[in-house]
């Protein structure tokens, strides 16, 4: 008799294209806890900057890296266990072999206690990582290939990249300096990035659902723009010069991003308000572009308008 798989859910989408709420919903539905696929999410005090979901008043907010102590603490927003969210320090190094270690060893705690694992967030290549149980090596940081990588822009980066492996130039953030020097990296010290390991145990044991919220161009931009006037009202300067006094350096907080990038940039005087809504604006709108045209290339994701028909499809997927 042939052994049942475990079922698991991903909801994954653009940036403010709602996957949080379906997945919050699904959870309430299917007695469910939800691992977050977020690389910025991952990271404390950064909360308005990436959009995390809001803490339920029960939050415990001395949590640790579950993997150091042995220990699985849980983020809580709307009485729903959220994992991998609030786990390390800005100033800590974190990346897709580690988020593909821990979100396999969470999976496997929600499994044993009879939950179903739901897999939310916009990072592609965290969620390949762990649908298609991606291979990474044991390679060592590079600090002086570092160093002189970081000086050159993420243009020049790809260039070399894609000279070295032009498959995995292909599947990169073009625009995301950190993977492109952790790529480059990897190929220098071992020839390549190792593809796909077609046959692995983790594929054989779980079987995945991916849904992917679509949602029409010009009401994504207008969601994307709202989220953002909303951002900023709440505070999210005020977030980004937290994170400066905490100890992080401008530099450091620019690697992560979007508007992490150029909030600094204002705080410094470089740009006015005016300019720094829209250079903000303008790359959330970019990373969204970027994050679909990354989702287009798997032909497994369904993508779906709204909650009944992912409700529907996710109740047949169930008991099948």
């Amino acid at each position: 008799m042939r052994k049942s798989k475990f079922k698991i859910i991903v909801i994954l989408g653009p940036t403010s294209s709602g996957k949080s709420d379906v997945a919050i919903k699904l959870a309430q539905k299917y007695n469910g806890e939800i691992i977050s696929a977020d690389s910025r999410q991952i990271y404390q005090g950064m909360d308005m900057g990436t959009g995390k979901v809001p803490k339920s008043k029960c939050q415990n907010q001395n949590a640790k890296l579950f993997l150091k102590n042995k220990k699985i603490i849980p983020y809580v927003s709307s009485d729903i266990n959220h994992y991998l969210i609030d786990i390390v320090n800005p100033s800590v190094s974190y990346n897709v072999a580690k988020f593909k270690r821990d979100a396999n060893y969470v999976i496997n705690y929600v499994i044993k206690r009879e939950k179903l694992p739901i897999i939310c967030g916009g990072t592609g290549f965290w969620i390949k990582a762990t649908v298609d149980d991606v291979f990474f090596p044991e390679v060592k940081p590079n600090k002086k290939l570092r160093k002189k990588m970081e000086k050159l822009s993420t243009e020049k980066l790809f260039k070399m990249l894609q000279k070295l492996d032009l498959e995995r130039a292909k599947n990169i953030d073009a625009k995301n300096k950190v993977r492109l020097i952790r790529a480059i990296e990897i190929c220098e010290a071992i020839g390549k990035v190792p593809k796909v390991m077609e046959h692995g145990t983790w594929n054989m044991e779980h079987e995945f659902l991916q849904i992917g919220i679509k949602v029409e161009k010009e009401k994504l931009q207008e969601k994307i723009k709202k989220r953002l006037e909303k951002r900023f009202k709440q505070g999210m300067i005020k977030e980004v010069e937290k994170l400066h006094r905490s100890g992080l350096s401008w530099k450091k907080i620019q690697s992560f991003g979007l508007g992490y990038f150029w909030i600094p940039l204002y705080l410094q005087g470089k740009i006015n308000k005016k300019e720094l809504f829209e250079k903000v604006y303008l790359a959330e709108k970019d990373y969204a572009k970027r994050q679909m045209t990354w989702f287009k290339k798997d032909g497994r994701i369904v993508w779906l308008k709204n909650y009944k028909e992912i409700d529907k499809k996710i109740s047949a997927f169930i008991k099948n």
